[in-house]
């Protein structure tokens, strides 16, 4: 069931994906399955995202340009209806696609699929955040022409896109067309869509539901001069509206002593699409290049005029800098992502590349999603619906919080601009408090099936983890009680009301619930999720008693606001002391449930056939649910984030019992496994399932990535670097570090934020090297090696293992 060893070198064909650290490359046409490319490929500023389709619009599996929050909703209709169901389900739509540059020459389509290409490249430049294709088209007509375009989604401007197509006459006179254009897919077909590529329709609840009726009805259009269109929508079920505008600008260069050739252009616009074609008889030796800059704007109220005002502002600006100064802005924006962000696997080239991809997707999926969340898929594809999970809290958070704080804050306000919803939830749900959804895109939860949906009510308590990561990395005391205190005060006021004292009151105990492991499901006493509502009654009960005494005046007006009371404070504070966490003599481990260690083993694997992966897509749920069998980890999960809440003689023997039983069917698993098993001293897993994570889009492990990018894997892969292997841990606000470098890497380096100021950490095989590098004051103390220092500009080196005491000149040294 379970294996490890995997090859890394074998999982990706080189002559195809050739080794970059910068970059991701495409060696040669349709080198990759289609949907994994246009995922793979895709760009996003958080905002706005759009999948790595071609720009002649052709040979797709699906097409995606998103905005974030940009959704259609529709009533869900339960075969067997209840009281607090999930009445309205959500799904992310396509916005107009403002992609296609379409390309005929001597009217020949360029069709990547069908063309004769030679020396082409695609990459996905994680340095300067743009898609760029070359190559030579050999025409039907045996005319050579050099092909190149560029796309970058503007990190600087959410809401602008910019895209230029140069076409180079290499040896004949030809007559080219480009046809620049804005499209509703979402409604509208693909001439050009092929179904042996298309995704399939088998039944896989990781994916989007398929909306049958007209989604996108238009509002507005208008050509507010040559070049330039705009087009409007309003989805038809949840009211919200998005604009689209394009500016075209053609310029054309012939050799010297050639004259300018005319060029004869066409402009249409219409409900569902807008075109502008440029039509041209060149000389050989032309070139060709269209600029066009497109800009999104969506609302859940405003109107299709006030949109296309928006989008033509943000043309106007973009026009003024430049598309040149629009991609140096880029780069440098980067440059200083990287600097706080980048880790470094020493002389490790290929897992270089795939590590700075991987952040590269962190990156794209958070830094301008703002008042927004960060999808469970970025703004990559419609995989979950587009929908926002716990991934983001427990996943993605804790990168954001140690490198771009901001991000972080963002994240975190967007669910204290939910908590309205989730006090009306939990209402619905007869609980004191909040309860916030267990997937939504607009507060309401969209979850229709409540076993493995709302049932999951640890979010909550991993909400808080979040919000208490942040505040101890970023020194945000500010944000904690001006906002992040009301998410406080409802959640532990919520864990109070699930969960019960026992009748002697030695115990509290929380019934009917599902933990992470969604292959259990209304469980008791689930292991993760009592040992997470504790950590979060404590982290409220902490934050009041200590503003009392810090900030009086502060305190009684907040006391006023929520009308707490002393003693409820105290049953926060009694809950937690005397939660029930389950553990089992005769085993020696914590079980997952009251129920789980009840189950038979699972042995329904066919020996002949092997296993059939993932359970839910061949099971059904009452066969998985009879079993000691798990989807991804659950109690091995708890070891990590209240590590410090378990000895490791218990994570060891927990660690050894579930590590077996765990199918790794969810991407969430692998890395959480790689870090305890890195902690432990198992190696050789540790960085099995390491890989695992690393390579889950890349190599397309788990056969979904063409629904978009699984971005909190991707978050996990920092985790697994820095909290695995650099051996980071911060539980609390106390920071240590005591590493486990894997056997053939000679050194690993990584970069912490805390409190304003950027440290360095450098791993080596028998030495760690901490060092300022940015922040006008020292961080400590930090535990590190055992030995508590003080990091400042210069760099301290301590000898990992050694028997001296802190400070003692054998095992520290200044370098």
């Amino acid at each position: 069931m379970h294996h490890h060893g995997i090859d890394a070198e074998s999982l990706l064909d080189r002559a195809t994906m050739p080794v970059d650290e910068w970059r991701l490359i495409e060696s040669r046409p349709e080198g990759i399955p289609l949907g994994v490319s246009e995922t793979l490929f895709a760009l996003s500023n958080g905002y706005l995202g759009m999948r790595g389709n071609p720009p002649e619009g052709r040979d797709s599996a699906e097409h995606g340009t998103f905005v974030n929050g940009l959704h259609e909703t529709w009533p869900i209709r339960h075969a067997e209806d209840a009281y607090g169901l999930a009445r309205e389900g959500q799904t992310i739509v396509n916005a107009p696609d403002a992609k296609p540059m379409r390309l005929y020459v001597d009217d020949e389509p360029l069709r990547l699929a069908s063309a004769e290409v030679v020396d082409y490249e695609r990459c996905l430049d994680f340095r300067e955040g743009v898609l760029r294709r070359r190559f030579i088209w050999r025409t039907p007509g045996g005319k050579r022409i050099r092909v190149t375009s560029d796309r970058m989604v503007s990190l600087q401007e959410k809401h602008l896109a910019v895209l230029s197509l140069e076409v180079e006459l290499l040896d004949s006179p030809a007559a080219v067309t480009i046809s620049s254009q804005l499209l509703n897919r979402q409604d509208g077909e693909d001439e050009y869509c092929d179904p042996a590529t298309a995704q399939g329709k088998e039944l896989d609840p990781r994916r989007a539901e398929t909306l049958e009726e007209r989604v996108l009805l238009p509002i507005f259009q208008t050509e507010s001069e040559p070049g330039r269109a705009t087009l409007a929508f309003r989805c038809a079920g949840s009211g919200m509206t998005v604009g689209c505008a394009m500016a075209n600008e053609l310029t054309v260069t012939v050799p010297e002593g050639e004259p300018a050739p005319h060029v004869g252009t066409e402009q249409l616009t219409e409900e569902d699409t807008a075109s502008m074609v440029y039509q041209v008889n060149a000389p050989a030796g032309t070139v060709l290049r269209l600029e066009k800059l497109v800009a999104y704007h969506s609302s859940r109220h405003v109107g299709g005029e006030e949109l296309a005002f928006r989008c033509s502002r943000t043309l106007n600006r973009a026009r003024r800098v430049g598309l040149r100064a629009l991609q140096d802005n880029q780069r440098e924006w980067l440059e200083r992502f990287w600097e706080r962000s980048d880790v470094v696997i020493h002389d490790q080239p290929e897992l270089q590349q795939a590590v700075r991809w991987n952040i590269f997707q962190l990156l794209q999926a958070s830094a301008r999603a703002e008042v927004q969340g960060i999808p469970a898929k970025g703004m990559t594809g419609t995989g979950y619906g587009g929908h926002y999970f716990w991934d983001t809290e427990i996943y993605v958070l804790p990168f954001l919080a140690y490198t771009s704080p901001a991000f972080a804050r963002s994240a975190l306000r967007f669910r204290r601009n939910m908590l309205e919803a989730a006090r009306a939830r939990a209402d619905e749900l007869a609980h004191d408090g909040a309860l916030f959804p267990w997937r939504t895109i607009n507060g309401q939860e969209s979850s229709a099936y409540y076993a493995a949906g709302t049932a999951q009510y640890h979010i909550d308590a991993d909400i808080v983890y979040a919000l208490m990561k942040y505040v101890h990395a970023s020194g945000d005391v500010d944000f904690l009680l001006d906002e992040g205190l009301d998410l406080l005060i409802d959640t532990a006021r919520f864990w109070l009301s699930l969960g019960f004292f026992t009748r002697d009151r030695s115990g509290f105990q929380i019934h009917s619930v599902t933990g992470p492991d969604e292959y259990n499901t209304v469980v008791n006493n689930n292991l993760y999720t009592n040992v997470m509502a504790q950590f979060n009654l404590r982290a409220a009960a902490d934050v009041v008693e200590q503003m009392r005494a810090e900030r009086p005046q502060e305190f009684e007006a907040m006391v006023r606001r929520h009308a707490l009371e002393e003693e409820e404070v105290r049953e926060w504070r009694e809950a937690a002391d005397r939660m029930y966490i389950p553990f089992d003599e005769n085993l020696g481990i914590h079980p997952q449930d009251d129920q789980f260690l009840l189950r038979k083993r699972w042995k329904l694997d066919d020996p002949e056939t092997g296993p059939k992966r993932p359970l839910l897509l061949h099971y059904h749920p009452l066969t998985i649910y009879r079993h000691q069998i798990i989807k991804q980890a659950d109690v091995v999960l708890a070891l990590f984030l209240q590590g410090h809440r378990f000895t490791e003689e218990q994570k060891r023997a927990d660690y050894d019992y579930y590590d077996p039983l765990t199918t790794g069917d969810s991407t969430l698993s692998a890395v959480v496994q790689s870090i305890i098993a890195a902690e432990l001293g198992y190696g050789r897993q540790a960085m099995d399932f390491f890989i695992r994570g690393l390579y889950v889009d890349l190599a397309d492990l788990h056969g979904n990535t063409a629904d978009g990018v699984h971005v909190a894997s991707a978050g996990g892969v920092w985790q697994s670097l820095v909290y695995g292997f650099g051996g980071f841990r911060d539980h609390g606000g106390r920071f240590t570090i005591d590493p486990r470098l894997p056997e053939d890497w000679s050194g690993l380096t990584y970069r912490l934020t805390i409190h304003g100021c950027r440290i360095r950490v450098t791993v080596r095989r028998r030495t760690v090297e901490v060092a300022l590098e940015e922040g006008d004051h020292a961080i400590g103390p930090v535990t590190v090696a055992g030995r508590e220092v003080v990091v400042d500009r210069e760099p301290l080196t301590i000898v990992i293992g050694a028997d001296s005491g802190p400070g003692e000149g054998a095992d520290m040294a200044n370098t």
